[in-house]
């Protein structure tokens, strides 16, 4: 099974059966929601990518790719040498890093908003650097009726149930069934998750890397 935007459309419709004008107008907002869902639950290899680029002298802050969506590293090269910065939170930074006019040689990077990222200690130099991260691909609702995502063709019973849950919230429909919704949507995403697991092993094991230990 795999969906168009325009088949989703009418399973959600006969799913609820509600063709209600409102209803209607917002579907897209009903799968955009559900593919976010998914995206932020299970981070699969076919979302990462990386990117390159500076690091400013006395800048504490990195500014994030447009479709950015979760880091996975960030590093830094001086004199040849790659380091890799350790992910914390912004509270740890500002309380190691007090006086962000203090430099030197970057230990820890933090979201700090949806656009940048903060780099403790402030970079007492311009630094090359490279993210790699998990991508907000585009949304299925922009890909016209006749349109396909990877969402929607190898995990379309998770983008489905995902949407139903919108949709029911959205009408205040049945407590029962909208918990019904729910269960199935996080065993579709626990066999999504399986699935990402197993592909990234059996890359790992494909390209000789040292495999991550699984938490």
């Amino acid at each position: 099974m795999s969906f168009t935007y325009a088949t989703l459309k009418t399973a959600i419709q006969d799913y609820t059966e509600n063709d209600e004008t409102t209803f209607t107008n917002n579907l897209s907002i009903f799968v955009k929601n559900a593919e976010e869902l998914i995206l932020k639950n299970v981070q699969l290899t076919e979302f990462r990518k990386n990117t390159t680029g500076t690091m400013t002298s006395s800048n504490q802050y990195l500014g994030s790719p447009t479709d950015f969506l979760a880091p996975f590293s960030l590093s830094f090269t001086s004199s040849s040498v790659k380091t890799f910065l350790e992910l914390k939170d912004v509270n740890f930074i500002q309380t190691f890093n007090p006086n962000s006019s203090t430099t030197g040689s970057p230990r820890y990077y933090a979201l700090f908003d949806t656009d940048n990222f903060l780099i403790g200690p402030t970079p007492d130099s311009n630094y090359a650097v490279e993210l790699h991260y998990y991508y907000r691909p585009a949304s299925l609702t922009a890909a016209g009726d006749s349109g396909t995502t990877w969402l929607s063709t190898n995990a379309p019973v998770a983008l489905l149930y995902g949407s139903l849950i919108e949709a029911y919230t959205f009408m205040k429909g049945e407590p029962e069934l909208l918990m019904d919704y729910q269960k199935r949507f996080m065993e579709s995403l626990s066999g999504l998750k399986s699935f990402g697991e197993a592909k990234e092993v059996t890359d790992g094991y494909r390209t000789g890397l040292v495999l991550r230990e699984k938490t």
